[in-house]
């Protein structure tokens, strides 16, 4: 990872509990344990089974019958829920934890779900694009995480992220850190990177991120940082944020109307 985050300092305003980052998390986490306690041959399937396989999509290869558990499209959605070992799974639960509850918060619960399976599928054709006769599984959250990482851009490039700095913690700009690591996925591959990793589904997810967060959020929440809190959420000095929205009175008690 070319940085680690640990915190940001951007608050949510529209939601409580980011309930569905921590859904996929947990998720995610529940299905690297049945990968464990699958046995090796059990994990090898649930990779070569679940996993996006580029050739299988384009015709160019067919897997073993013994090895099939889903249609090769379906895969487009399981991939993004297996993960090759802890560090992989931790990593990227890392970034979802740091930088998905804001995005969420930006959308709402269900609209959130939808926003990461797509941008964990764009991610996944991103990569197919490139590489079409690949027999190598694609797994892991990357390129869904990616997609989070471009929203964020777009909607707090002014945010403060900590990080440790060699080590000591600082606390930097998003879109420095951001730019930084959209940036790095060229340099990886450019030194042609590690084998087994998506680089190209990682600038895929990232684009898709950046693309689809002005269509999928809330109208009211504004992009880079401008004009933050959303419209129509007031701060109150002691009790934090209050949402208003216009009812018959005339009052406002609320964002959406």
């Amino acid at each position: 990872m070319p940085f680690i985050p640990l915190h940001d300092t951007t608050p949510r305003y529209l939601i409580a509990k980011p309930l569905t980052a921590w859904s996929l998390l947990a998720v995610s986490a529940f299905v690297f344990l049945i990968q464990v306690l699958a046995g090796e041959e059990g994990f090898i399937r649930m990779v070569y089974g679940l996993g996006t396989i580029p050739a299988t999509l384009t015709g160019e290869a067919e897997l073993a019958e013994t090895l099939v558990l889903v249609d090769p499209w379906v895969t487009l959605l399981t991939y993004q829920f297996l993960h090759g070992d802890f560090m992989h799974l931790f990593g990227n639960m890392l970034y979802l934890w740091v930088f998905g509850d804001n995005v969420e918060d930006a959308m709402g619960h269900v609209r959130f779900l939808l926003f990461y399976l797509l941008c964990g599928v764009l991610a996944a054709l991103a990569q197919l694009g490139i590489d079409p006769a690949s027999t190598t599984p694609l797994i892991g959250a990357s390129g869904a995480i990616s997609g989070v990482l471009g929203a964020y851009l777009i909607l707090h490039p002014k945010a403060k992220v900590l990080v440790p700095v060699v080590v000591i913690p600082l606390y930097l700009p998003a879109w420095l850190l951001l730019v930084f690591w959209f940036g790095f996925q060229f340099v990886a591959l450019a030194d042609g990177g590690g084998s087994n990793v998506a680089w190209w589904a990682h600038i895929g997810g990232f684009v898709a991120g950046a693309a689809l967060i002005p269509i999928f959020r809330y109208r009211a929440v504004p992009l880079f940082g401008l004009g933050d809190p959303p419209g129509g959420v007031t701060l109150r000095r002691g009790v934090g944020w209050q949402r208003e929205q216009k009812g018959r009175d005339g009052t406002r008690r609320g964002p959406w109307g």
